[in-house]
């Protein structure tokens, strides 16, 4: 068992999949703070739930008194990691990068804290070297320290070429380039550790070589396993699609049904790793069945969302919840759609509605789940596809819109000028 506390923890919630040296470093990690980072690129505005081990890890760190370094993918963005993908990256001109780094750093003020303390977390972004250097510096520094053979060999290429999908050049960089990053940081800001997934294990060893033969510098990597369901679903991706982190991609009450919707095997793994409940509480959670697993998932759900929003978004969140599927109640915060006073007037076919409020995804999803019977209007069963919704449907104002017992929209109607 090590000896330093972070470690301990982390292997007891599940965070540690993969270390380079796990001896050296708990022995380096007894003695806070050392400087440690994960990389994210700027791919989009907003991470989902699929980085949110990462984020976790990091917290998880500074808890136990060390510096979480968020380095945020200026450079390395306008390239594109192959690992996992099975095409190349959507290329981004610089103003989108710039929007989606503002909006990928708003997350991190929840989870961690910005501070001067020794451990107070960090924002770097890698285009502050990255963007300096030239071609040829870059073709003598670091290329005699990577081999063809070497990178052939990493799962993030070879995959993609044993599928004969095309890699290009540019991203057969991408590894080079973090671990270019490793070096530099290593010589900025003293980092010591990089955290990452387990698809980034072939980069995070070569930025480690790296590191070591130009610094002469005794560096660690560690990896954390990739999450998914107990069903094999990949984490953070549902038939509404990601789970987004921030609040305009994803209600805070979309974002508390998906954790509430957890597998019951999956509790008590997502318990530790998703939230700061302590381990004793956890295994208390996790033995519990019928009627208790449920009660069991609104704890995970509301642990969660608070982390992400808010504490005062996440019990309204569970408010909402109780009163809609408790009680029965249409809740005024329930996510919901305008439409126009006119076409409701006329009548709306209730297969465009389910679709359009993102209850299913197609017209085809929306006609199975009114034939299974799961589909409802005011908690009443819709019996056939050609119904139509209009004024009579409407309850105080609103039609309570419901995919199965656990997704629930509200149709309103818009202001007359709005």
């Amino acid at each position: 068992m090590p000896q330093s506390e972070f470690l301990r923890e982390a292997i007891e919630r599940g965070f540690v999949h993969q270390c380079t040296d796990l001896e050296a470093l708990d022995l380096l990690l007894k003695t806070p703070p050392i400087g440690a980072y994960i990389g994210f690129d700027c791919t989009a505005d907003s991470l989902h739930v699929g980085s949110l081990v990462q984020i976790m890890i990091l917290r998880l760190l500074q808890k136990h008194g060390h510096k979480p370094f968020v380095i945020l993918g200026g450079g390395t963005t306008r390239i594109g990691d192959p690992s996992g993908k099975d095409t190349a990256r959507q290329m981004l001109d610089d103003d989108q990068i710039a929007a989606n780094m503002r909006g990928i750093g708003r997350i991190f003020a929840n989870f961690l804290r910005f501070d001067t303390q020794p451990d107070g977390a960090v924002f770097v972004n890698n285009a502050e070297w990255l963007d300096k250097l030239s071609y040829i510096e870059l073709l003598r520094e670091a290329g005699p320290h990577f081999t063809i053979n070497r990178m052939l060999t990493f799962d993030s290429v070879k995959l993609r070429l044993e599928r004969e999908q095309p890699l290009t050049f540019l991203e057969f960089n991408y590894m080079i380039l973090q671990s270019y990053d490793f070096r530099e940081l290593a010589l900025r800001h003293n980092i010591q550790l990089q955290l990452g997934g387990s698809d980034q294990w072939g980069n995070i060893v070569s930025g480690v070589e790296f590191t070591r033969r130009t610094l002469a510098r005794h560096v660690f990597g560690l990896t954390t396993p990739l999450i998914t369901t107990a069903s094999g679903a990949k984490m953070g991706k549902t038939a509404q699609g990601a789970m987004w982190l921030t609040a305009d991609r994803l209600s805070p009450y979309d974002y508390w049904q998906f954790w509430r919707n957890t597998e019951d095997a999956d509790v008590g793994r997502f318990l530790r790793l998703f939230t700061d409940l302590p381990i004793g509480d956890i295994e208390r959670l996790e033995k519990l069945e019928g009627a208790g697993i449920n009660e069991a998932k609104k704890i995970l759900a509301t642990a969660a969302t608070s982390l992400a929003h808010g504490r005062d978004a996440a019990l309204e969140a569970a408010e909402t919840a109780r009163l809609a599927f408790e009680q029965g109640e249409a809740a005024e915060n329930l996510p919901g759609i305008t439409v126009a006073p006119a076409a409701l007037a006329e009548g709306i076919a209730a297969v465009r509605l389910l679709v359009d409020s993102g209850l299913v995804t197609s017209n085809g999803e929306a006609r199975r789940l009114i034939k299974g019977g799961g589909a409802r209007i005011n908690d009443v069963p819709i019996t056939e596809d050609g119904r139509v919704v209009t004024n009579a449907d409407m309850i105080d104002g609103v039609i309570k819109l419901s995919a199965g017992k656990k997704q629930h929209r509200l149709v309103k109607l818009a202001e007359i000028g709005g």
